[in-house]
């Protein structure tokens, strides 16, 4: 799990001290993180079978944490061709806002590793203390950003 976890926190650290407005940079910084999770998600479900190739074996996940991976598995790809094309979707510039992106992956990555279960009281925490987690982090380190 360290190696799925520390790269979120490491994203999320530098990304506090850039610019909070979305570019094309911190698109690819949100692809990237994206894809960095989705992959550690989905590495324990690779079998290697007796040829030695590794075969995807998606019947052992849950429904909600294949739902999960999958979504931010195709945002970070949408994400990281953004970054790399110079230019976003329409309707999905949000792409570029790495900071809340990064925290979200890191809120959510200990029960998508399935060091945690997904329930109903989890979600409702992740609602109720994300948003205003982040929004601490956003303003309480501004004077950070704007030296």
């Amino acid at each position: 799990m360290i190696w799925g976890i520390v790269p979120l926190y490491f994203g999320l650290l530098v990304n506090e001290l850039t610019s909070d407005k979305a570019s094309f940079r911190t698109s690819l910084q949100t692809g990237f993180s994206f894809l960095w999770a989705g992959a550690q998600w989905l590495w324990p479900y690779f079998k290697l079978h007796k040829d030695g190739d590794p075969q995807l074996q998606l019947g052992a996940m849950l429904p909600i944490n294949l739902l999960v991976t999958f979504l931010v598995l195709v945002a970070g790809v949408v994400a990281l061709i953004s970054g790399l094309r110079k230019k976003f979707p329409q309707h999905l510039r949000f792409i570029g806002h790495t900071r809340f992106a990064n925290y979200f992956m890191i809120t959510i990555f200990p029960i998508q590793a399935h060091y945690l279960a997904w329930t109903w009281e989890r979600l409702l925490v992740i609602v109720l203390f994300a948003v205003p987690i982040w929004l601490l982090l956003h303003f309480g380190l501004m004077p950070l950003r704007n030296r």
